[in-house]
């Protein structure tokens, strides 16, 4: 009975991070238009559903994040939309697996890294603060830099055309962007996390115990 509640606790979780996810992506408030790229804060419930429900929830939210990020460059296309969306490639099939690397791929590995570093951190530093703090800046950094790799191994030709710049100076414009974006990202998502995951966590053991 124990089991079937936590269960079902626990499915009531991952449909309210879904939720959330979707008024996010849909209102476009989980994409903050950038002159190149689009940045996010949608990578803060994913790295939360993966602390609190695991690995497997991380990279279910981490999918939705993908799809959000497919619609949001679909609908509302910006420089670098065809990295993103499968419908705005200029490269055929080839194109659209690359897309959709990019934009689900990562955001599902997203998901599992943060529940894999969440376990990895809780257990070696012992402190939940510390520890949700790590997770957050290190799976947001790992994002961006699995996002914005991604991108250059794959698609920098198109990005020196979309920039009209040489391709040799692609490496140093995806840096630029993993430093103006990443770090931001990875600092706000430090202190969303901290915040909301310890309160969730004490949420969640106290409904535990009942």
């Amino acid at each position: 009975m124990q089991s079937k509640k936590t269960n079902v606790r626990k499915m009531a979780a991952l449909a309210m991070m879904a939720g959330v996810l979707l008024v996010m992506g849909m209102t476009g408030i989980g994409f903050i238009p950038l002159p190149v790229i689009k940045a996010t804060t949608m990578h803060i419930p994913v790295i939360l559903g993966a602390v609190l429900l695991g690995s497997k929830a991380g990279a279910v939210l981490g999918a939705l994040f993908g799809l959000c990020s497919i619609w949001a460059n679909t609908t509302a296309p910006g420089l670098l939309s065809f990295a993103f969306s499968p419908f705005m490639t200029t490269e055929g099939l080839p194109g659209v697996v690359k897309s959709l690397w990019i934009a689900l791929g990562c955001r599902i590995l997203l998901g599992l890294i943060a529940g894999w570093l969440w376990n990895m951190f809780r257990r070696i530093i012992k402190n939940e603060y510390i520890s949700l703090s790590a997770t957050a800046a290190a799976a947001t950094i790992c994002h961006t830099l699995l996002v914005m790799g991604s991108i250059y191994f794959l698609l920098a030709q198109q990005y020196a055309d979309a920039k009209n710049v040489a391709l040799s100076a692609v490496f140093g414009l995806v840096m630029g962007t993993v430093t103006a974006s990443g770090i931001p990202e990875a600092i706000i998502a430090a202190v969303l996390v901290t915040v909301i995951g310890k309160a969730l966590l004490h949420m969640m053991l106290q409904m535990q115990k009942r």
